[in-house]
């Protein structure tokens, strides 16, 4: 899997950028696994978070609340994380949000 070698570029790094695909309820769950994983990495202690909820223009999507429930985002404690509902298709919701308290 390419997410193991995903450690390589974790120094130095400033901010995590996840994109989420906003129909895909059967890998939300991976989604989490990793999102977390990278979380507890050493390297990782000071980025931040902006998560995509992409092809937000889909009937039935999940909604951007409803991936911050699913991907536990209230209980990041560590991280300043802003999730963001997004349509790549037609650029609306692709801005680069100001975290609370940030760098960003």
């Amino acid at each position: 899997s390419i997410r193991q070698g995903w450690q390589t570029y974790y120094a130095n790094t400033e901010y995590i950028i996840l994109v989420i695909d906003s129909t895909d309820r059967e890998r939300i769950s991976i989604s989490k696994e990793e999102l977390w994983k990278m979380l507890a990495h050493d390297d990782l202690r000071r980025a931040g978070v902006l998560i995509y909820a992409n092809k937000q223009d889909v009937k039935g999507c999940m909604t951007a609340a409803q991936i911050s429930k699913e991907l536990n985002l209230t209980a990041i404690k560590k991280h300043k994380w802003q999730i963001q509902a997004c349509c790549a298709l037609t650029g609306e919701g692709y801005v680069w949000p100001r975290l609370k308290g940030s760098r960003f």
